[in-house]
């Protein structure tokens, strides 16, 4: 059996630090469909979420000597993509709208589906989650996406974005209610159309 594929993420770093191409890889093929599907949920696009995707891998391969195996690997590459996408959102013009953003067609397949009905409900639940997580505050989307969809606690959350366990609360259910709030307008226009 491959040792590359059960070696920790902490031993991959070690061998990656030594010049260890294959680590390297092996840890790039462990988190590069998370960090793309957060890259994407949080710029709203395909294009975006692969540029960003590649960022993040980059600051991560330049600052892999950074990382002291203190806390869990997926938690340290996670605040470096916080950064990243904070940097993003800056360079970012402000005026850019959802009409902007393209189809979820355009997204390589991130679930299978067995059917063609089931794949055409992925789908359209893909662009709902799309279209109302980009309906929210930057802050508000990264407590979501954070807790969520890369599942961390909220004390994880904290670290990573450099506030409080309260903090990351209150912006949590702040993105909720907002939330609730698009669903509820996004299923009175289906209902009118």
């Amino acid at each position: 059996m491959n040792t590359l594929f059960t070696s920790t993420d902490e031993q991959l770093v070690l061998k990656a630090l030594k010049g260890d191409k294959k680590a390297w890889f092996s840890l790039l093929s462990r988190y590069e469909k998370s960090v793309f599907n957060y890259a994407v949920r949080m710029t709203g696009n395909s294009h975006d979420g692969s540029d960003l995707m590649q960022e993040i891998f980059v600051s991560v391969f330049n600052s892999l000597d950074s990382y002291h195996g203190t806390g869990a690997f997926r938690s340290w590459l996670f605040r470096i993509a916080h950064f990243r996408c904070m940097d993003f959102f800056r360079r970012k013009k402000p005026d850019v709208g959802l009409d902007e953003v393209p189809n979820i067609e355009q997204i390589p397949e991130l679930t299978t589906g067995s059917t063609p009905e089931t794949s055409m409900q992925d789908k359209q639940s893909q662009r709902q989650v799309r279209a109302l997580m980009q309906s929210l505050s930057v802050n508000q989307r990264l407590v979501v996406e954070l807790k969520f969809f890369s599942q961390f606690t909220f004390e994880e959350i904290a670290q990573q974005l450099d506030v409080s366990s309260n903090t990351v609360k209150s912006r949590l259910y702040a993105a909720l209610a907002n939330l609730k709030d698009e669903a509820l307008k996004y299923s009175m226009e289906v209902d009118h159309a």
